[in-house]
Protein backbone atom coordinates (compact mmCIF):
# COMPACT_ATOMS: atom_id res chain seq x y z
CA UNK A 1 0.00 0.00 0.00
CA UNK A 2 1.53 3.40 -1.08
CA UNK A 3 1.94 5.99 1.59
CA UNK A 4 -0.75 8.47 0.05
CA UNK A 5 -3.12 6.12 -0.39
CA UNK A 6 -2.70 4.92 3.09
CA UNK A 7 -3.51 8.56 4.38
CA UNK A 8 -6.13 8.83 2.70
CA UNK A 9 -8.00 5.42 4.28
CA UNK A 10 -6.07 6.94 7.43
CA UNK A 11 -8.17 9.76 7.13
CA UNK A 12 -11.58 7.76 6.28
CA UNK A 13 -11.18 5.72 9.31
CA UNK A 14 -10.22 8.53 12.03
CA UNK A 15 -13.89 10.12 9.89
CA UNK A 16 -15.68 7.09 11.06
CA UNK A 17 -14.45 6.87 14.56
CA UNK A 18 -15.85 10.41 15.28
CA UNK A 19 -19.22 8.78 15.10
CA UNK A 20 -18.87 6.28 17.63
CA UNK A 21 -19.23 7.54 21.46
CA UNK A 22 -16.65 8.71 23.40
CA UNK A 23 -14.57 8.71 19.79
CA UNK A 24 -11.73 11.17 21.56
CA UNK A 25 -10.52 7.52 23.46
CA UNK A 26 -11.33 5.49 20.18
CA UNK A 27 -9.31 7.51 18.08
CA UNK A 28 -6.33 7.75 20.80
CA UNK A 29 -6.44 3.86 21.12
CA UNK A 30 -6.19 3.45 17.08
CA UNK A 31 -3.76 5.78 16.70
CA UNK A 32 -1.56 3.90 19.53
CA UNK A 33 -2.31 0.54 18.01
CA UNK A 34 -0.94 2.23 14.39
CA UNK A 35 2.06 3.17 15.80
CA UNK A 36 2.93 -0.12 17.61
CA UNK A 37 2.69 1.53 21.13
CA UNK A 38 0.11 -0.97 22.61
CA UNK A 39 1.40 -2.49 26.28
CA UNK A 40 -1.58 -3.56 27.17
CA UNK A 41 -5.13 -4.98 25.70
CA UNK A 42 -8.48 -4.52 27.79
CA UNK A 43 -12.06 -4.92 26.91
CA UNK A 44 -12.26 -1.16 25.83
CA UNK A 45 -9.73 -2.13 22.89
CA UNK A 46 -12.01 -4.84 22.04
CA UNK A 47 -15.00 -2.72 22.29
CA UNK A 48 -13.43 -0.67 20.02
CA UNK A 49 -13.09 -3.23 16.91
CA UNK A 50 -16.74 -4.22 17.92
CA UNK A 51 -17.81 -0.01 17.29
CA UNK A 52 -15.71 0.45 14.57
CA UNK A 53 -16.63 -2.98 12.48
CA UNK A 54 -20.38 -1.84 13.35
CA UNK A 55 -19.76 1.42 11.75
CA UNK A 56 -17.94 0.28 8.53
CA UNK A 57 -20.42 -2.52 8.29
CA UNK A 58 -23.37 0.32 7.91
CA UNK A 59 -21.04 2.18 5.48
CA UNK A 60 -21.16 -1.07 3.44
CA UNK A 61 -24.79 -1.57 3.38
CA UNK A 62 -25.78 1.92 1.94
CA UNK A 63 -22.52 2.62 -0.23
CA UNK A 64 -21.41 -0.86 -1.23
CA UNK A 65 -18.06 -3.06 -0.55
CA UNK A 66 -15.86 -1.10 -3.28
CA UNK A 67 -16.20 1.99 -1.00
CA UNK A 68 -16.14 0.40 2.78
CA UNK A 69 -13.56 -2.84 2.21
CA UNK A 70 -10.33 -0.53 2.27
CA UNK A 71 -10.60 1.24 4.95
CA UNK A 72 -11.95 -2.60 6.82
CA UNK A 73 -8.51 -4.27 5.38
CA UNK A 74 -6.19 -0.90 6.85
CA UNK A 75 -8.41 -1.57 10.10
CA UNK A 76 -7.22 -4.82 10.01
CA UNK A 77 -3.73 -4.76 9.32
CA UNK A 78 -2.74 -1.11 11.00
CA UNK A 79 -4.81 -1.71 14.15
CA UNK A 80 -6.42 -5.26 14.51
CA UNK A 81 -3.45 -7.05 14.17
CA UNK A 82 -1.45 -5.17 16.80
CA UNK A 83 -4.30 -5.83 18.94
CA UNK A 84 -3.82 -9.97 18.34
CA UNK A 85 -0.32 -9.81 19.11
CA UNK A 86 -0.82 -8.12 22.19
CA UNK A 87 -0.38 -9.80 25.56
CA UNK A 88 -3.91 -9.76 27.52
CA UNK A 89 -5.91 -12.04 30.16
CA UNK A 90 -7.67 -14.79 28.31
CA UNK A 91 -10.79 -13.91 28.52
CA UNK A 92 -9.90 -10.84 27.00
CA UNK A 93 -7.93 -12.16 24.33
CA UNK A 94 -10.51 -14.72 23.07
CA UNK A 95 -12.86 -11.71 22.71
CA UNK A 96 -10.54 -9.65 20.45
CA UNK A 97 -10.09 -12.80 18.52
CA UNK A 98 -13.97 -12.98 18.27
CA UNK A 99 -14.44 -9.34 17.19
CA UNK A 100 -11.36 -9.95 14.65
CA UNK A 101 -13.32 -12.92 13.71
CA UNK A 102 -16.43 -10.98 12.80
CA UNK A 103 -14.56 -7.92 11.00
CA UNK A 104 -12.50 -10.75 8.70
CA UNK A 105 -15.81 -11.82 7.93
CA UNK A 106 -17.11 -8.23 6.86
CA UNK A 107 -14.56 -7.88 4.72
CA UNK A 108 -14.46 -11.21 3.00
CA UNK A 109 -18.31 -10.04 2.26
CA UNK A 110 -17.18 -7.09 1.17
CA UNK A 111 -14.86 -8.18 -1.06
CA UNK A 112 -17.53 -10.78 -2.52
CA UNK A 113 -19.60 -7.50 -3.31
CA UNK A 114 -16.08 -6.34 -5.40
CA UNK A 115 -16.15 -9.24 -7.41
CA UNK A 116 -13.29 -10.35 -5.82
CA UNK A 117 -13.65 -13.85 -5.15
CA UNK A 118 -10.05 -14.99 -3.98
CA UNK A 119 -9.67 -12.44 -1.38
CA UNK A 120 -12.93 -12.73 -0.27
CA UNK A 121 -12.02 -16.90 0.56
CA UNK A 122 -8.83 -15.64 2.32
CA UNK A 123 -10.72 -13.47 4.42
CA UNK A 124 -13.05 -16.31 5.18
CA UNK A 125 -10.81 -18.93 5.86
CA UNK A 126 -9.02 -16.19 8.65
CA UNK A 127 -12.27 -15.63 9.93
CA UNK A 128 -13.03 -19.26 10.16
CA UNK A 129 -9.42 -20.02 12.06
CA UNK A 130 -9.90 -16.80 14.59
CA UNK A 131 -13.92 -17.81 14.93
CA UNK A 132 -12.85 -21.24 16.40
CA UNK A 133 -9.60 -20.20 18.31
CA UNK A 134 -12.06 -17.67 20.39
CA UNK A 135 -14.99 -20.44 20.66
CA UNK A 136 -17.55 -17.71 18.95
CA UNK A 137 -19.56 -20.78 17.05
CA UNK A 138 -22.09 -17.69 15.97
CA UNK A 139 -19.55 -16.14 13.55
CA UNK A 140 -18.30 -19.59 12.98
CA UNK A 141 -21.63 -20.53 11.17
CA UNK A 142 -21.94 -17.14 9.73
CA UNK A 143 -18.83 -17.29 7.92
CA UNK A 144 -19.71 -20.83 6.70
CA UNK A 145 -22.79 -19.58 5.79
CA UNK A 146 -21.62 -16.76 3.88
CA UNK A 147 -18.70 -18.89 1.88
CA UNK A 148 -22.21 -20.93 0.86
CA UNK A 149 -23.79 -17.77 -0.59
CA UNK A 150 -20.84 -16.96 -2.54
CA UNK A 151 -20.62 -20.47 -3.63
CA UNK A 152 -24.07 -20.56 -4.80
CA UNK A 153 -23.85 -17.21 -6.51
CA UNK A 154 -21.16 -18.29 -8.68
CA UNK A 155 -23.06 -21.05 -9.76
CA UNK A 156 -21.33 -23.79 -7.16
CA UNK A 157 -24.52 -25.56 -5.81
CA UNK A 158 -22.99 -28.46 -4.89
CA UNK A 159 -20.53 -26.46 -2.71
CA UNK A 160 -22.85 -24.61 -1.50
CA UNK A 161 -24.76 -27.39 -0.18
CA UNK A 162 -21.71 -27.96 1.86
CA UNK A 163 -20.78 -25.24 3.20
CA UNK A 164 -24.59 -24.80 4.38
CA UNK A 165 -25.49 -28.04 5.72
CA UNK A 166 -21.97 -27.48 7.54
CA UNK A 167 -22.79 -24.23 8.71
CA UNK A 168 -26.44 -25.60 10.38
CA UNK A 169 -24.38 -28.36 12.23
CA UNK A 170 -21.80 -26.35 13.57
CA UNK A 171 -24.72 -24.50 15.34
CA UNK A 172 -27.01 -27.04 16.94
CA UNK A 173 -28.59 -24.94 19.75
CA UNK A 174 -29.24 -21.74 17.39
CA UNK A 175 -32.12 -19.88 18.44
CA UNK A 176 -35.03 -19.66 16.20
CA UNK A 177 -34.10 -16.35 14.22
CA UNK A 178 -30.46 -18.53 13.27
CA UNK A 179 -32.30 -21.10 12.37
CA UNK A 180 -34.17 -19.31 9.67
CA UNK A 181 -31.14 -17.54 8.51
CA UNK A 182 -29.10 -20.66 7.96
CA UNK A 183 -31.88 -22.81 7.20
CA UNK A 184 -32.67 -20.07 4.62
CA UNK A 185 -29.19 -20.62 2.89
CA UNK A 186 -29.92 -24.55 2.72
CA UNK A 187 -33.34 -24.31 0.87
CA UNK A 188 -31.32 -22.06 -1.49
CA UNK A 189 -28.41 -23.99 -2.28
CA UNK A 190 -30.35 -27.03 -2.57
CA UNK A 191 -32.79 -25.25 -4.72
CA UNK A 192 -29.57 -24.36 -6.90
CA UNK A 193 -28.87 -28.18 -7.45
CA UNK A 194 -32.33 -29.35 -8.38
CA UNK A 195 -33.04 -30.70 -5.11
CA UNK A 196 -36.67 -29.83 -4.63
CA UNK A 197 -38.45 -31.88 -2.15
CA UNK A 198 -35.06 -30.89 0.11
CA UNK A 199 -35.34 -26.88 -1.53
CA UNK A 200 -39.47 -26.82 0.22
CA UNK A 201 -38.71 -28.86 3.29
CA UNK A 202 -35.66 -26.24 4.43
CA UNK A 203 -37.62 -23.36 3.26
CA UNK A 204 -40.90 -24.38 5.40
CA UNK A 205 -38.17 -25.24 7.97
CA UNK A 206 -37.13 -21.30 7.50
CA UNK A 207 -40.67 -20.54 7.56
CA UNK A 208 -41.43 -22.03 10.80
CA UNK A 209 -38.44 -20.74 12.72
CA UNK A 210 -39.05 -17.42 11.19
CA UNK A 211 -42.43 -17.60 12.87
CA UNK A 212 -41.16 -18.46 16.11
CA UNK A 213 -38.77 -15.52 16.70
CA UNK A 214 -41.40 -12.84 15.46
CA UNK A 215 -43.29 -13.91 18.33
CA UNK A 216 -40.43 -13.81 20.28
CA UNK A 217 -38.45 -11.14 19.33
CA UNK A 218 -39.80 -7.65 18.86
CA UNK A 219 -36.79 -5.92 18.22
CA UNK A 220 -35.81 -5.74 14.07
CA UNK A 221 -33.31 -8.71 13.39
CA UNK A 222 -30.70 -8.91 10.50
CA UNK A 223 -32.72 -11.94 9.14
CA UNK A 224 -36.01 -10.71 8.99
CA UNK A 225 -39.29 -11.60 7.13
CA UNK A 226 -37.79 -9.75 3.96
CA UNK A 227 -34.68 -11.60 3.79
CA UNK A 228 -36.86 -14.72 4.19
CA UNK A 229 -39.13 -13.78 1.25
CA UNK A 230 -35.74 -12.74 -0.91
CA UNK A 231 -34.58 -16.56 -0.48
CA UNK A 232 -38.27 -17.53 -0.89
CA UNK A 233 -37.74 -15.87 -4.29
CA UNK A 234 -34.75 -17.45 -5.17
CA UNK A 235 -36.20 -21.13 -4.58
CA UNK A 236 -38.91 -20.56 -6.57
CA UNK A 237 -36.97 -18.90 -9.33
CA UNK A 238 -34.49 -22.10 -9.30
CA UNK A 239 -37.07 -24.75 -8.95
CA UNK A 240 -38.62 -23.36 -12.22
CA UNK A 241 -41.53 -20.90 -10.66
CA UNK A 242 -41.06 -17.84 -11.92
CA UNK A 243 -44.16 -16.59 -11.50
CA UNK A 244 -43.65 -17.26 -7.63
CA UNK A 245 -40.63 -15.43 -7.48
CA UNK A 246 -41.67 -12.38 -8.93
CA UNK A 247 -44.32 -12.45 -6.25
CA UNK A 248 -41.93 -12.71 -3.27
CA UNK A 249 -39.71 -10.48 -4.46
CA UNK A 250 -41.91 -7.60 -4.06
CA UNK A 251 -43.51 -9.18 -1.17
CA UNK A 252 -39.47 -8.86 0.01
CA UNK A 253 -39.78 -5.27 -0.93
CA UNK A 254 -42.98 -4.34 1.07
CA UNK A 255 -42.15 -6.02 4.35
CA UNK A 256 -38.70 -4.56 4.28
CA UNK A 257 -38.39 -2.55 7.18
CA UNK A 258 -34.88 -0.67 6.77
CA UNK A 259 -33.74 -1.04 3.12
CA UNK A 260 -30.50 -0.97 2.46
CA UNK A 261 -28.93 0.50 -0.41
CA UNK A 262 -27.05 -1.91 -2.18
CA UNK A 263 -29.68 -4.49 -0.91
CA UNK A 264 -32.78 -2.62 -2.58
CA UNK A 265 -30.21 -1.68 -6.12
CA UNK A 266 -29.53 -5.62 -6.09
CA UNK A 267 -33.01 -7.19 -5.32
CA UNK A 268 -34.76 -4.40 -7.66
CA UNK A 269 -32.48 -5.25 -10.53
CA UNK A 270 -33.09 -8.88 -10.10
CA UNK A 271 -37.30 -8.02 -10.27
CA UNK A 272 -36.62 -5.95 -13.09
CA UNK A 273 -35.11 -9.05 -15.09
CA UNK A 274 -37.49 -11.58 -14.04
CA UNK A 275 -40.39 -9.49 -14.81
CA UNK A 276 -38.91 -8.95 -18.33
CA UNK A 277 -39.10 -12.72 -18.59
CA UNK A 278 -42.34 -13.01 -18.23
CA UNK A 279 -43.27 -10.45 -20.79
CA UNK A 280 -43.65 -7.21 -18.36
CA UNK A 281 -41.76 -4.68 -20.15
CA UNK A 282 -43.50 -1.73 -18.94
CA UNK A 283 -43.43 -3.31 -14.99
CA UNK A 284 -39.55 -4.07 -15.50
CA UNK A 285 -38.78 -0.20 -16.74
CA UNK A 286 -40.31 0.84 -14.05
CA UNK A 287 -38.49 -1.21 -11.49
CA UNK A 288 -35.57 -0.58 -13.03
CA UNK A 289 -35.74 3.05 -13.03
CA UNK A 290 -36.12 3.20 -9.12
CA UNK A 291 -32.82 0.92 -9.43
CA UNK A 292 -30.90 4.01 -11.48
CA UNK A 293 -32.23 6.19 -8.68
CA UNK A 294 -30.17 4.24 -6.18
CA UNK A 295 -27.53 3.14 -8.02
CA UNK A 296 -25.31 6.04 -8.69
CA UNK A 297 -24.54 6.18 -4.91
CA UNK A 298 -23.49 2.15 -4.94
CA UNK A 299 -19.85 1.35 -5.50
CA UNK A 300 -20.53 -2.65 -5.78
CA UNK A 301 -19.46 -4.81 -8.90
CA UNK A 302 -22.58 -6.96 -8.16
CA UNK A 303 -24.53 -3.33 -8.70
CA UNK A 304 -22.76 -3.35 -12.16
CA UNK A 305 -23.28 -6.59 -13.04
CA UNK A 306 -26.63 -5.79 -12.99
CA UNK A 307 -26.33 -2.51 -14.70
CA UNK A 308 -24.82 -4.47 -17.50
CA UNK A 309 -27.68 -7.24 -17.37
CA UNK A 310 -30.58 -3.73 -17.67
CA UNK A 311 -28.49 -2.50 -20.83
CA UNK A 312 -28.00 -5.90 -22.85
CA UNK A 313 -31.83 -7.06 -21.79
CA UNK A 314 -33.28 -3.60 -23.20
CA UNK A 315 -31.34 -3.76 -26.46
CA UNK A 316 -33.77 -6.12 -27.84
CA UNK A 317 -36.58 -3.36 -27.19
CA UNK A 318 -35.38 -0.06 -27.84
CA UNK A 319 -38.92 0.41 -30.26
CA UNK A 320 -40.48 0.98 -27.39
CA UNK A 321 -40.63 4.16 -26.65
CA UNK A 322 -40.47 3.34 -22.57
CA UNK A 323 -37.34 1.49 -22.97
CA UNK A 324 -35.36 3.46 -25.26
CA UNK A 325 -36.11 5.96 -22.75
CA UNK A 326 -34.73 3.87 -19.86
CA UNK A 327 -31.89 2.74 -21.96
CA UNK A 328 -30.55 6.35 -22.73
CA UNK A 329 -30.62 7.44 -19.24
CA UNK A 330 -28.93 4.38 -17.79
CA UNK A 331 -26.26 5.26 -20.84
CA UNK A 332 -25.34 8.33 -19.58
CA UNK A 333 -26.00 7.38 -15.97
CA UNK A 334 -23.55 3.65 -15.42
CA UNK A 335 -20.29 4.97 -16.29
CA UNK A 336 -18.13 2.94 -18.95
CA UNK A 337 -15.70 1.76 -16.41
CA UNK A 338 -18.75 0.04 -14.51
CA UNK A 339 -19.36 -2.54 -17.33
CA UNK A 340 -15.50 -3.12 -19.26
Amino acid sequence: MDPSRRSVLGAGLFSVALTIPNWPDVVGRMEAAQVGDVQAMGMTDVNTVIAMTERISELDDQFGGRHARPMAAAFLINTVAVYLKTEAPEPVRKAMMSAASDLCYLTGYMAVDEGLHNVAQQYYVKALELAGAAEDHLTYCTTLRGMSVQAVNLGHGQAAMRLADAAAAASPQAGPRMRAFLAGQQAHSAAKVGHRAEALARLREAEVAMDQAESQEKTFGSYDPAALSYHTSEVRYELGDLTGSIAAMQQAGKLRHTVYRRTRVHHQALLAERQLQVGHLEAACATWRSVLDDYPLVHSARADERMHTMLTSLRPHLKNNTARALYERARTTVPHTALA
